[in-house]
């Protein structure tokens, strides 16, 4: 007899793990925002920090792939998680003993992308090990949908502790949370099956035959340039520059809090949506949520005040959500176990990997005196055309449907 998500005891835990990893980070990442805008003053060391994040992260992600297939996926987040927390016990000790320099912040940001590369696909494709194959969809509207909301409740957190507690306290915040991320991610707790991938070869022939294998199917082709383009063009974008904005208009951090909040409400609303409609015509769905989040992108280059950009954000969450978690859904259900490691770490790139370039190109462009608003109309236009290309070209993708 099938057992109901809410009562599958390791599903619960791998996914109050990964939305307490996701917020720990964005708290992190958002108090590391404001304290290098704010104290070191530098735009450009922002986005040299992301950059420190980013290659990491997107240079070894395919080997966390490789990992995530040959050894225990449980083994490997907590290992992770584990060390990240630790790393961030450091930079709340040198910020409260105020050493924390650019460089520490260097190294730091380094550390955590390589270990984030590792962590990304063990947890992505752990889901299918835990779950009936007719429940992925519901599983992944939790894990993805409400797990995202992760990066909105974090800036929140942050938000409103630096509002009233300071940046020492916003980093000791994000070290609780991510200590609090890895005992979930107890292997005892999960409860993982065998590795799956019993092959004898060599790293890097299981690197090439997870990229062969994904060169080969359309459906994945088409769906990981779709999120390339939306956390690019559109989310990657406007994360970074909704600060910039809060500054701008002369904001405060709780400012920033309310429109993360609204953000958070429009994921929220449409990932309860995913989860209870059966959405059969998944590829259509997820290409119109991408023109449909660039659109509200490119209205994000004219808005006039705050409270427009708190109403543009409810949007932007509630129109992203179908771009990733139909498709994400699909590739799941279609994908062999053996190399679902792989895949998902592929998958995982594109979905998290370049949003910190945009948060990189981004930072950099403002801090050559370009208006963030001329930024964000060019990204988008940009994100928009790619989209009307991959609806135009990608007919494999556009008639896919789910037959669970």
């Amino acid at each position: 007899m099938e057992k109901p998500l809410i009562k599958n005891s390791p599903f619960i835990f791998l996914f109050i793990a990964s939305c307490l990893a996701i917020i720990g980070f964005s708290t992190f990442f958002m108090t590391t925002t404001w304290f290098v805008i704010a104290e070191l003053g530098s735009a450009s060391s922002l986005g040299i920090i992301l950059i420190a994040i980013t290659v990491p992260r997107i240079l070894m992600m395919a080997f966390g792939g490789v990992l995530a297939d040959k050894f225990k996926k449980t083994t490997i987040m907590f290992s992770t998680s584990t060390i990240q927390g630790f790393l961030l016990l450091i930079v709340f000790l040198l910020h409260a003993t105020d050493q924390l320099s650019f460089s520490y912040l260097l190294i730091i940001g380094f550390l955590f992308g390589t270990l984030d590369a590792f962590s990304g696909p063990a947890g992505t494709s752990l889901i299918p090990k835990m779950v009936e194959k007719n429940q992925i969809k519901q599983a992944n509207a939790i894990i993805q949908g409400l797990g995202q909301i992760g990066f909105v409740v974090g800036p929140i957190v942050a938000g409103t502790i630096m509002e009233f507690g300071g940046i020492t306290s916003s980093y000791l915040t994000a070290m609780i949370i991510v200590f609090l991320s890895a005992f979930f991610m107890f292997p005892r707790f999960l409860k993982e099956g065998p590795v799956e991938n019993t092959v004898k070869q060599t790293p890097f022939r299981d690197l090439l035959e997870g990229f062969s294998y994904v060169k080969a199917n359309s459906f994945l082709v088409t769906g990981i340039f779709i999120l390339i383009t939306l956390n690019f063009f559109a989310f990657g974008a406007i994360s970074i520059a909704i600060p910039i904005l809060v500054e701008t208009y002369g904001g405060s951090p709780i400012n920033l809090s309310y429109i993360e909040a609204s953000l958070a409400i429009g994921m929220l609303v449409s990932t309860v949506i995913i989860g209870t409609v059966k959405l059969r015509n998944r590829g259509l769905t997820s290409i119109l949520g991408l023109i449909a989040t660039l659109i509200v992108a490119l209205a994000f280059s004219q808005i006039p005040n705050l409270i427009a950009v708190t109403i543009l954000a409810f949007m932007l969450g509630f129109t992203m959500t179908f771009v990733a978690i139909p498709f994400f859904s699909s590739a799941q259900e279609d994908t062999d176990p053996r190399i679902m490691g792989r895949v998902m770490s592929i998958i995982f790139l594109a979905m998290n990997g370049f949003d910190p370039l945009a948060y990189a190109g981004v930072t950099l462009l403002v801090s050559r005196g370009i208006d963030i608003q001329t930024i964000i109309f060019v990204f988008s236009v940009i994100g928009l055309l790619i989209a009307l290309l991959l609806f135009w070209k990608g007919r494999t993708y556009r008639s896919y449907r789910s037959n669970i």
